[in-house]
């Protein structure tokens, strides 16, 4: 059974740090986890991954955030992977620092990189794994927010809170969702 992973974020050194690029990270993470390296491909730089059985292809878009729709569905139909395979990884400012909530659905939420992926694959139905970034800014300055670098005491704490994503995405593939979501959500 194959699935495709999909992490967020930007291209280019300058947003390797930011909140917007945690789904990259997970990724990152994932990757040097199960010893497997990244290699660019068409619209994305992709791994691939076998675990328990299944093949896991990780897709970081580098059509930068607000396109990320074109890298998606590229790589589901290049894979032949059905959309309930596919998981987004993003960001989420509605969830305090380093919590995780899985969904089978839902709304882009004013996020545009889930927009534009729904705009482009035509449906709100896909699972996603929401990795809280905090709502630390003032009125007006979300933007900012998201696209600046992750502060001390969250960087502290990143080793143990990816860790934990990556090991819900791993739970994704060989639990299903339903079960994943119960053992992980609000961790």
């Amino acid at each position: 059974m194959k699935y495709l992973i999909v992490g967020l974020g930007n291209p280019g050194t300058e947003y390797t740090e930011t909140r917007h690029n945690i789904g990259f990270k997970a990724l990152d993470a994932l990757a040097g986890a199960s010893n497997v390296v990244f290699s660019p491909g068409r619209h994305a730089d992709t791994a691939e991954l076998k675990h328990k059985g299944r093949t896991i292809i990780l897709c970081k878009p580098m059509t930068y955030m607000n396109l990320s729709g074109k890298a998606v569905n590229y790589w589901m139909q290049q894979e032949k992977i059905p959309v309930e395979r596919m998981l987004v990884i993003t960001d989420d400012i509605a969830l305090p620092f380093g919590k995780i909530r899985l969904r089978g659905k839902g709304s882009h939420g004013g996020h545009n990189g889930l927009r534009n992926i729904e705009e482009t694959i035509g449906t709100q139905q896909y699972p996603r794994l929401r990795f809280g970034v905090g709502n630390d800014f003032h009125p007006g300055q979300q933007v900012n927010y998201v696209l600046s670098a992750w502060n001390d005491t969250e960087q502290e704490a990143m080793k143990d809170r990816l860790k934990l994503a990556t090991e819900a995405l791993l739970g994704f593939t060989t639990l299903g969702l339903p079960r994943t979501m119960n053992m992980f959500n609000n961790r």
